[in-house]
Order: C-alpha cells, then structure tokens, then sequence
C-alpha cells in the first residue's frame, strides 16, 4: 500500500511536472551552487517551443514588482506540513443547535496562508464566489508578516513547516520603509491560491481603499489576466461629511475579477427589478401578454444590412423611414410578422415613430448591476455597526464591520447554484455567514460558506473583550449563531444555519513520517508510532480527507466492526480505521463494503499474516478500493 503524502501540493512541482510534460525536450539537468544536481528548464529550447522571446534579468519589460515578489510567490507555491483539527464543542449543527456536526458551512480559524493551502486541492475549482476585506494598508491596520527566511530548497527539507516567527499580525506604518512591500508580499500570494479555488464561471470581490487600490488592481491582472477584470465598485461607505479633513472620502471600492472571461456573462447575474423599474411596466393598449414596455426599433446604420433600410407605412397609413445614419432593428419580413402579433407600439393615436413591445412575463427579469452602490441601498459602516449591535443586544464588540447588504448584493448578482460554495478568507465579524443566511432564505438556494479568520486578540481594554469575546473568532463564532437563530425565528425557513468549526495545527504526523532518512537508528526507536500522541483518530480522518481531497462538509458516520471503530465518509467513499491489532475479519467487513478509499495506520494490523493477506482479502471482495496508509 501507499503512504498518504500528508502535506499540502508543492505547486512549484506540479507546474514544472506540467512544462515537462507539455516540452519533454526542454528539461534538463544542472548543478547547483553546492554542486548537487537539480533539476532544470533549458530556455533555448523552450523558446523554440514557444516561438517567443524569454526575458532574461536587466533587460527592459513591461512590469509589475517589488522587493521580495519571487519569495512571495515562491511562498504561494510552497507545501505545508499542517491539518486541519475539529472543534466538535464550537460547531453548530444545521438547525442552529451547538456541538451538531451535520453543517455543511465551514468556520476556519488560523493563518488564513495556511487554511487555503490546506483547501487547495480539496476545493480546487468548487468556490463559486470568494468576497475578501483584507487591511487596507492605511498605516494603522495590521498585516500578515510571512516569514521569507525559508527559501524553496527548505521548504523541500522540512515539507514546508514554518520557523517559529512566522505568520504574525504586524503593525504596518506609514514611516516602515517597506509600506507597500510588506501589504503586497501579504496579500498577493493569498490571492494567487485563492485563484485556483475558484470554479471557471467564479467571480472574486476585494474590498479595498484609495491606499492600495492600483496596486491591488495591477497584482489581480497578473494573477487574473487583465481580460478578466469586471469592475471596479464605488461604494457609498458613509453618508456624512467629514470636517477634519482635507478631504471628506465617503466611499471605498470593491474590485470584481472573473476566473474566465468567457464565462463572465453567466456568472455576472442581474439584480433584482425595484419599484421604478417595474412601475415603467404599462398595458395603455391591454394586450392579453401583459404589462410591457417599449424599446427603440433603430439601431445604428453602420452596423444594419441591406434589408434593414427600408420605408414602411403603419396601419394609420403613416410612412416611416429609418432616422439618418440608423437603420431598422429588424428586416423588413421581421417587421411585418412584429405588426401583424401587436408587438409594435405606434402610440396611442396609431401615428408615433415605432417602437418594439418588451413584455415583463419575457426573457431576463431583472436590472444590469451598477458600478455605484448607494448608502440606502446597501448599506453603510454606521448602518453595520449598529445592527452588530442590536444583535448582540447592545454591545458594540466591533468597530468598522461591513455591512451585510452589500455583501448580500454581490452574492445575489453571483449566478445562482444550488451547490453553490461561497468562501471569506478575511472574515473578521462574520458579516458574510449572516449575508449567505439571508440570501439563501430569498432566493430559496442551498448555498454553503468556508471562513477563514486568524484568532487575533481582541484589546484587554474593549467591551467585546470584558464579555469574553477574547478573539476576532469568538465574536465572529457567535454572530453566526445569534444571527442563524435570528433568521429562524423571524422566517422558518428551512435552511443551513450552522458551521463545522476547525482550527489550523500542525500536522498529525512526527518529523519521522516526512524525513525518515534523516534519523539514525537510535532515534528510530523512539518512533514506534509516526503519529503524535496527542492526536486523536478524529485528527486523522481530517488530514486524510485534505489529502486525498474529500470535502469537508461530507457526511462522516462511525461505526464498530468488530471491535474496532469504523468511520465512513461520504456514504462509504472513504473508509478509515486507526485502531491496531485490526484482525482478518475487521478487513474482509470493510472490503465487503467496496469503498473507493481505504485508509489505516501502517502498524494496524494484528499480526504479519493479517498484513501479508491483506491485499488478497481486497483483491478479493473489492479489488478497485484504493488502499492507502499512514
């Protein structure tokens, strides 16, 4: 059987994997600066390949740096050895009940770096949405402070784990000489794997000041493709004026890219037709199809062909000709069926230029999003803080929260899925859980969330932290459930209203299990067992599910056979036991079972014969399970 590789996919492999296999001629072999030999891309032949120009170092380009940009992106390719552990006691079951684990939502807390690298294979291609309010970099926000003291080569060595100051939250100064270095090196490699999370027709929303906002634009065209820019939101953050300044700034942005431009469309949704566009909807004539309303029946001259040049005569017996430089939208045949069925309007005295009859019951309902979202429309940072607030009956336990309508618009103008996964990897007070809540309750949609916040303390000093509110996490944990059991009371509606909780850790598994040819043999014998011993068979299943790519939200159930507990994931996908001294019968009852992943500990078996007619017994009952150990 296999080892499970138990850390995160080396990016960096994958995509020479992929050169390699795409120009098998290119790769080559070299020394490196220690004499070890290492793989390696001849350029020369490549740019045969390719048929263009490589770029070498010095020569002139158009670009888009900073200091420490490779190691950034070397740190977004670069594995992790870490998991993922269940925190059953902070987890809400669907029904808004604590310590239910039947939620499909997902709460992450930790290094939101690590949680997508340990996402990234599982939900490659699955997210629907991603909406992020990273810092805004206005010199008093805090920003993750990566450690670049790992180059590739360590990563490798030590399957990626970091060194003990890494992942910290720092304060970003405008007098660091390094202001916008460290904000980029922060955020561009987030939002490089946050990228592969992405489904094809997925949009991404970042909310950002005028600080940062051209370079978050120029890092989103090179990780996007500047093609697949969408818009730039205006939003109207507060309402009043602002003396104390030079400037009164009452708006912010929220830039919107695509992972696919030519998906764009169906993923770009329109919203909801409001009182004024419905009210333009008449019936003056009482045609049988309903209110309606009228659209020119020109178009643009340069772009009409010959047929659409004509003159007509309406039933009044008035002659009409195009306008000059336009032409008819529709070809003259065209027309005449358009009169003939009353789809034509000539105004009430039958004699007013023509204009095409668009029926409320047909085609698309709904308005072109705009790029300006008004304070009344979606909210405001006041509106949000006082309805934090009120939900937590009068304590204000943060500061600067977003609203939830605006966050609601733009999963309501995100094309609907049933499935749909909807992930906020700077999730702060959780204003994304509740906006998902309510839009799934209008939209009558199954749609599911993934968090991610670093459980950053709260100040001794605030009210949040005297109500025990100790971290950003605790407050943002319990406005899911307060605003889960809000919604239930207020509507009924049969919805998810909990979340999985889980905690970023390090891996399950000892420095022998990544490294074993690096320890002697003394110290193998105090390497019994690969797993630490603090980990519980729960830990593991976690680890083995990022590993082999099985969703977190999948059904888990536990059973005993034999003795032994059993967990089946996903109606019998996957099947794990963890126990030892697992006997004949134990593995014949699972084989039986034919799951498409078996997984156990290396040393589980009873016995050298229950080992060596291990593979028999699935060859077998269920010779296409996929035996795996750790």
């Amino acid at each position: 059987m296999d080892k499970l590789k138990m850390h995160t996919p080396d990016i960096a492999k994958e995509n020479y994997r992929k050169l390699a296999a795409l120009f098998p001629d290119a790769v080559t072999e070299t020394k490196d600066e220690e004499g070890n030999v290492v793989r390696a891309i001849d350029k020369d032949v490549l740019m045969q390949e390719i048929n263009a120009q490589v770029i070498d170092d010095g020569q002139e380009r158009y670009q888009f740096t900073w200091p420490d940009k490779r190691k950034s992106v070397v740190l977004a390719n670069a594995p992790i050895a870490k998991t993922l552990r269940f925190e059953k006691e902070k987890s809400v079951g669907r029904d808004g009940t604590l310590g239910g684990t039947d939620s499909e939502n997902i709460y992450i807390e930790g290094d939101n770096l690590d949680a997508l690298k340990l996402l990234q294979e599982t939900y490659l291609g699955k997210v629907k949405m991603i909406y992020v309010d990273p810092p805004y970099n206005t010199g008093s926000d805090f920003v993750y402070r990566d450690s670049f003291n790992i180059d590739a080569d360590e990563y490798e060595d030590n399957s990626g784990q970091t060194d003990e100051d890494g992942n910290q939250l720092v304060q970003n100064l405008e007098s660091n000489g390094r202001f916008h270095t460290d904000w980029l090196n922060m955020l561009y490699p987030r939002i490089k794997i946050a990228k592969d999370l992405l489904s094809e027709e997925g949009l991404i929303f970042i909310s950002i000041d005028d600080n940062e906002q051209q370079n978050l634009r120029k890092i989103c065209d090179e990780i996007f493709g500047e093609g697949n820019f969408v818009a730039t939101f205006i939003w109207e953050k507060r309402k009043t004026r602002e003396n104390r300044k030079a400037i009164s700034v009452r708006h912010d942005y929220i830039v919107c890219y695509s992972k696919n431009y030519s998906e764009r469309d169906q993923a770009l949704g329109l919203e909801e037709m409001n009182e004024d566009a419905i009210g333009r909807y008449k019936n003056p004539d009482n045609d049988p199809r309903g209110p309606w309303t009228s659209v020119p029946a020109i178009a643009q001259g340069g772009h009409g062909t010959k047929s659409q040049f004509y003159t007509f005569e309406s039933p009044s017996g008035k002659k009409f000709d195009p306008p000059s430089g336009s032409c008819w939208r529709m070809t003259w045949p065209k027309m005449q069926e358009a009169i003939a069925d009353n789809r034509i309007w000539f105004g009430e005295d039958g004699n007013n230029v023509p204009r095409i009859k668009k029926f409320m019951t047909e085609g698309k309902q709904g308005l072109t999003p705009e790029s300006i979202l008004a304070a009344d429309f979606v909210g405001t940072n006041d509106s949000a803080k006082r309805d934090l607030v009120s939900l937590f009956d009068g304590l204000a336990v943060f500061e600067t929260p977003k609203p939830v309508g605006l966050i609601q618009h733009f999963i309501s103008i995100t094309a609907k899925a049933e499935d749909g996964i909807f992930l906020d990897f700077f999730s702060g007070t959780a204003a994304s859980a509740q906006a998902l809540f309510e839009q799934n309750v209008k939209d009558n949609i199954k749609r599911k969330f993934i968090l991610v916040q670093l459980p950053e303390e709260t100040d001794e000093k605030s009210e949040a932290y005297k109500a025990g509110y100790k971290t950003i996490c605790d407050i943002g944990e319990e406005r899911i459930r307060r605003a889960g059991k809000k919604i239930k009371e207020e509507t009924g509606a049969d919805i998810d209203y909990g979340f999985r909780c889980f905690k970023v850790d390090s891996s399950n598994m000892k420095d022998v299990y990544y490294r074993p040819a690096e320890l002697g043999q003394a110290s193998l014998d105090d390497y019994t067992d690969n797993i630490k011993e603090d980990r519980t068979p729960e830990d593991l299943l976690i680890q083995v599910m990022l590993d082999l790519g099985v969703l977190l939200s999948s059904k888990v159930e536990q059973t005993e056979i034999g003795g032994k507990k059993v967990f089946s994931v996903a109606d019998g996908y996957l099947i794990s036991c963890f126990d030892k001294d697992v006997t004949e019968d134990v593995v014949t009852e699972i084989a039986k079972r034919h799951p498409f992943y078996f997984v156990s500990r290396d040393s589980s078996m009873a016995s050298d014969s229950v080992a060596t007619n291990f593979e028999e017994i699935f060859k077998t009952y269920s010779p296409e399970t996929v035996r795996k150990v750790l």
